[in-house]
């Protein structure tokens, strides 16, 4: 089967190749049908599109990101790639999709099959989306040990959309996991000598004020002539590669300079191992997907929510709510309330009291001056931040130094530094039902004829009445949420 065309990515910074040329989308004239394309020299040449489209020689290249990342950096990704088992089990995901996408596994109403189509999966009686979620039931009845060996253990109806986006677009390797892929060959242009001098240029250019790529570039042919001499010097790759090495190792590096440095991935492979509560405490900061008002009648706003999550128990030890924007201050409040005991509300119940029989709740209450609802408090020993401004902020560095806690900041490139806190934030905004019904408050109003948005879990605007604004609930002492008057 015939591989179809991808289409050509010409957003601005986008790589093509054309004629064996790599050029770079610089600028993109969409109302006119233009495209000004620049090569690594900084030559530009003015083209239309159509010359583009209908050029043989024009093609995505393989470092953009228009592309999979299993196609970046080499070459398309082919059937001939798989192991022989694992193309069986490509093709038996094809014959999935295509009954459900015609009824016959084999794709073809003129060569049906035993018992083909069957009642869930006659197209003249059902609808795709019907015979999505009846592919769906019946992968999930399979054995389990059954479905794990024939990599189906895991289908679910998006999982089939995503199947069949990429069989449309790549042919019948679309249905193959990145995973079954056989692993990159790396960059055989770089050798010991040129590994040692990136690295070098690396180590000294963390200690400097920031350089361009062409400067870093230099730097390696400078160190490859001085130790290696001309011989070697000569055999550096191209600038190209070596931009695409550094940023494949380590990142973009847009950061600041300070900031780089305590990010800089570790030599040796130490990392922390989590086995009590308030050992590490991360911190994060997003933005809520919601307008808030302070009171009813007030102008809405974006609010940040800044959180601070127990990693040992996967607990919210603190939140807090900044209207605009947010600043050191708010983040060493933030501190302050998760090692200071949270006062319960009136309407809380006997059940939410201090629990814990290892230190009585009138000890825990003479000692804060209130009854204390259930929430543990503790001086935190490591607090791990992302590398924004608010967290490197020498204010709230020396607040931590104070309070006695450690700053362990996301090493670069090390996503599961931060992934619990990054989740938590992520889906605290969505969640009204749980989190996100202690942050916001839904404002009940007429909706009007401009409203068309509804929250999630609320009326939809066809029932006459929605949820359109939220009112954000009024923060008691510490910055800990309590419900507005």
């Amino acid at each position: 089967m015939s591989r179809p065309a991808a289409p050509l990515d010409l957003a601005p910074g986008s790589a093509l190749v054309v004629d064996g040329a790599e050029w770079m989308v610089e600028r993109l004239e969409p109302q006119y049908g233009r495209v000004r394309l620049v090569d690594s020299g900084g030559n530009r040449l003015p083209v239309n599109i159509r010359f583009l489209v209908n050029h043989p020689g024009c093609r995505q290249s393989s470092r953009s990101t228009a592309l999979p990342p299993a196609n970046r950096g080499r070459q398309p990704k082919m059937g001939d790639d798989l192991p022989p088992y694992r193309r069986d089990l490509m093709d038996l995901r094809l014959a999935h999709l295509l009954e459900v996408e015609t009824g016959f596994r084999g794709g073809d109403p003129q060569r049906p099959g035993p018992g083909e189509p069957k009642a869930e999966y006659d197209p003249a009686t059902t609808t795709v989306t019907q015979r999505r979620h009846a592919k769906v039931a019946e992968l999930r009845a399979l054995d389990s040990d059954q479905a794990r060996l024939l990599s189906l253990d895991r289908v679910g109806y998006r999982t089939l959309m995503r199947w069949e986006k990429q069989r449309r677009r790549f042919g019948v390797v679309g249905c193959a996991d990145d995973r079954w892929l056989r692993p990159g060959g790396g960059h055989p242009s770089i050798t010991e000598e040129i590994r040692e001098a990136i690295h070098a240029v690396r180590a000294e250019t963390l200690h400097r004020s920031r350089v361009s790529m062409r400067t870093r570039e230099r730097m390696v042919h400078q160190y490859v002539l001085e130790r290696y001499g001309a011989q070697v010097a000569g055999r550096i790759p191209s600038y190209l590669t070596l931009r695409f090495v550094w940023m494949e190792w380590f990142g973009a590096g847009g950061a600041r300079q300070r900031y780089a440095r305590p990010a800089d991935v570790p030599a040796g492979g130490h990392h922390v191992v989590v086995h009590r509560p308030g050992q590490v405490v991360a911190l994060d900061t997003t933005i809520l997907p919601v307008k808030v008002r302070e009171t009813v009648f007030g102008e809405p706003v974006s609010v940040h929510l800044t959180l601070a999550l127990d990693v040992y128990t996967h607990s919210l030890s603190a939140f807090r709510l900044t209207l605009v924007s947010d600043s050191s201050v708010d983040v060493a409040m933030l501190l302050r309330d998760v090692m200071m005991p949270l006062p319960l509300r009136d309407d809380w119940g006997e059940d939410m009291e201090w629990p814990y029989p290892g230190l009585p709740a009138s000890v825990v209450a003479e000692f804060a001056g209130h009854r204390v609802a259930g929430l543990p408090f503790f001086a935190p020993e490591t607090v791990t931040t992302d590398h924004g401004s608010v967290y490197r902020n020498h204010h709230l560095v020396e607040v931590q130094r104070i309070i006695g806690a450690n700053i362990l900041p996301a090493r670069v490139l090390r996503p599961t530094d931060k992934v619990l806190a990054f989740d938590c934030t992520s889906s605290a905004g969505f969640d009204t039902s749980g989190l996100g019904a202690l942050i916001v408050e839904p404002v009940v109003c007429d909706r009007g004829r401009a409203a068309t948005r509804t929250l999630p879990g609320h009326p939809h605007p066809a029932s006459g009445r929605a949820a359109v604004p939220c009112r954000c609930r009024r923060p008691r002492r510490g910055g800990r949420p309590a419900a507005s008057a």
